[in-house]
Order: C-alpha cells, then sequence, then structure tokens
C-alpha cells in the first residue's frame, strides 16, 4: 500500500496496525524473547495508532492473551465476559460472530480509560473495543500464544496415529460389499477400531508427548539471523582466545541419548555429539558466551573442532564476525 494510501485511510479514521515487531525493532525483539523464556510460552508485538475519536475494532475476542501496553494518547476501552472461554486457534471471534455482537450489548466488566503507561491484561476469550479520545492513540499489544492442554492432546493423538499404524488389525480393510450408507453397517468395525486406538493411547509415553510439544513451541521461536559468510570465515580462523557466543534467541536443552552419546536440542533440529563433550557445552549452555581455550575438560584441538561445529551448524556465533 503507498504512503498516500495509509495518510488517505488514516485521515479518514482507519487504525494503522504494525505487525511482528518482535522480529523487528531490537528493544521489543529482546523484550518479547526474554518474556517467552520467563513464561515458557511464545509471545509477540504490535502496535495499533488509532486517530483521534475513532474506534480500532468492533467488539470481538482473541485466541491469545494480550497485554495493552498504552504509548501515547488516551484510549477507553470496554471489556465483556467470554462468549467462549479459553478459545483455541480454530475457534476464532468470527466463527460466533451473532453471539459477540450480543455480548457486546451486556453491562461490560470492565469500563476504563488506558493513559501512557497505564497496561491492561485481556485473558484469551474476553470481548474488547477501544477508541482513541482527543487525540493520537497510540499502544502495544504484546500477545501470549499459550502453549494448551489443547495442544498437548493433539500431541498424544499425533503420536497415536504414528504408532497405531503398526497395528496390523486397524490396517486391516472394512468387509467387501459394506454400504457407508448405512452406519449400522460397519458398527462392530468402527468399535473395533476405536477400541484399539484407546488401547494404543494407554501406551503413549507423556515424555514423548511432552517431548512433540515441546518441538512444536520452540519452533515458533525464530533464533537470530547469522550471517553465513562472515560466519564461516570466522568458523575457519577459529582458535584458542576466540569468542563463541550462544545463538541468541536459540532454545537449547542437552540431553542423554540411547547410544551413549549427547542429544543438542537446538530450536527445531536435534544435534547429536560424544559423551566427552558434556561439560564443554553445558559450559556454554549455562553463560551463553565462552572463549574456546575456557572450554572445560577437553584437549586444545578437541576444543577447536567442536568451536567450529558449532558455529557452521548455526548453534553459537563468533561475535563481531562482520555482517555478509
Amino acid at each position: 500500500m503507498s504512503s498516500e494510501a495509509v495518510l488517505r485511510l488514516f485521515a479518514d479514521g482507519s487504525t494503522i496496525v504494525l505487525q511482528g515487531l518482535h522480529r523487528l525493532w531490537p528493544p521489543l525483539i529482546e523484550f518479547a524473547d526474554q518474556l517467552a523464556a520467563d513464561l515458557g510460552h511464545p509471545t509477540q508485538v504490535n502496535a495499533y495508532i488509532t486517530p483521534p475519536s475513532s474506534r480500532g475494532f468492533s467488539p470481538h475476542y482473541d485466541v491469545h492473551d494480550v497485554f495493552v501496553l498504552q504509548v501515547a494518547g488516551e484510549k477507553h476501552w470496554t471489556i465483556h465476559e467470554p462468549v467462549l472461554r479459553d478459545p483455541l486457534r480454530t475457534q476464532p471471534w468470527n466463527d460466533r460472530a451473532t453471539e459477540v455482537a450480543a455480548a457486546a450489548d451486556r453491562e461490560p466488566v470492565i469500563d476504563a480509560v488506558l493513559r501512557p503507561g497505564d497496561a491492561l491484561y485481556l485473558p484469551r476469550g474476553y470481548l474488547h473495543s477501544a477508541k482513541a479520545l482527543g487525540e493520537i492513540s497510540a499502544h502495544l499489544t504484546i500477545g501470549v500464544h499459550s502453549v494448551t492442554r489443547w495442544a498437548a492432546a493433539e500431541s498424544a493423538l499425533d503420536l497415536v496415529r504414528t504408532l497405531a499404524a503398526d497395528d496390523p488389525q486397524l490396517r486391516g480393510s472394512l468387509p467387501l460389499g459394506l454400504d457407508l450408507s448405512q452406519p449400522d453397517s460397519v458398527r462392530d468395525e468402527i468399535a473395533a477400531v476405536v477400541a484399539g486406538l484407546q488401547e494404543w493411547l494407554g501406551r503413549v509415553d507423556p515424555t514423548e508427548v511432552a517431548d512433540r510439544l515441546r518441538a512444536g513451541t520452540w519452533a515458533q521461536v525464530r533464533p537470530e539471523p547469522v550471517a553465513p559468510l562472515a560466519q564461516s570465515a570466522a568458523a575457519a580462523a577459529i582458535g584458542p582466545d576466540t569468542v563463541l557466543r550462544l545463538r541468541p534467541r536459540l532454545r537449547c536443552s542437552l540431553r542423554d541419548a540411547a547410544d551413549g552419546r549427547l542429544t543438542l536440542l537446538a530450536g527445531r533440529r536435534s544435534h547429536s555429539f560424544p559423551a566427552d563433550v558434556r561439560d564443554a557445552l553445558a559450559g556454554l549452555l549455562d553463560v551463553g558466551e565462552l572463549k574456546v581455550g575456557d572450554l572445560p575438560r577437553l584437549e586444545p584441538d578437541d576444543r577447536v573442532i567442536l568451536a567450529r561445529r558449532l558455529v557452521t551448524e548455526g548453534i553459537a556465533t563468533v561475535p563481531g564476525a562482520g555482517p555478509a
């Protein structure tokens, strides 16, 4: 959209929405990432700039928790009880537009004006709308995308689907001559399928479900980009005095593997390492930054080999390696 169109629409009362500031502006990138690490749930940041005496949006609800931070001007907020508590991402407000409109005509639970420095917490599902008062109003919304029990249920069901594919009974064909227009004709077959799935659900390992949940959540966090050419050159020149820094916003966890090696979970990927680098990896993960020569319990040559691998695989970076 052209800048002239933005000007015209803003003058006509439209709100300017700046989305994804948690990926664009360094102070908000750092803030959102630290908040996500503290909460254990992914976050996002948007900005809303509304012209005087205009309403940003009609009453609606969000499918994630929101913290509203008023930055400039004043905005009158009206909050109503949910029509659906704790909605999921697949349950947006427009699917219940009639209920939402009716609920917005009732007595609000909060009717307040936010001024610069004020904050408002909106649990997902609460209806809200806001109107700027006598001047341009700007606020940030900190969205918290809660990891829900339903997400755990989906992970468990995905695991059941994977495991149950090995069941020869469930892979079997339904009888010849069946008539799917008559549900009773396959009722017993379907009952057997449901019973089989229930049995497989009982075999699900909660630890594996939690790991799938972790992988899906970490996949929503974008680590800081790396400069491929600069970091490649820096990796080739690594020595004992080279500083290694854990890649910002890369979620990492170190685990023992069944084969006696180590698994480093790093964002969307997992990396296998020999067991003798445990202390070196743990040391880097613990403090976030170490000189290569300070990686514990390794011979000098092994420190360099490990450091080069960490850099070339995007787990760590060499600070100040320059753009490219």
